[in-house]
């Protein structure tokens, strides 16, 4: 991800996040507007949060600013799984068996 911060921020979305031990992780082919996009937003979201750390020594889940975080991270994760998976080399073995006995 274009994101990491030292703090764990959990983020309601409806944007898919995986996380199970059993699930595979699939590859995606970013596009260079994605890629920009995303960088972006993880600029703002490291900015948000070191922000946050400076200005206040308590920790508060409903801030504005946390707020601000999680929608972020939202965004950056929605931009993430927009883009196309990339099939793994196991399925495009079997996509061109598929075809020669077709």
């Amino acid at each position: 991800m274009a994101a990491t911060t030292t703090t764990y921020f959990p983020v309601p979305v409806s944007a898919p996040a995986v996380f199970a031990a059993g699930v595979r992780r699939k590859n995606r082919r970013i596009t260079p507007r994605a890629g920009l996009a995303m960088k972006i937003l993880g600029h703002a979201i490291e900015y948000l949060t070191g922000e946050f750390d400076y200005e206040t020594t308590t920790f508060a889940v409903n801030s504005p600013q946390m707020k601000a975080v999680q929608l972020l991270m939202a965004l950056n994760r929605a931009v993430y799984f927009e883009c196309p998976e990339v099939p793994t080399f196991s399925e495009r073995w079997r996509a061109i068996l598929y075809i020669i006995r077709a």
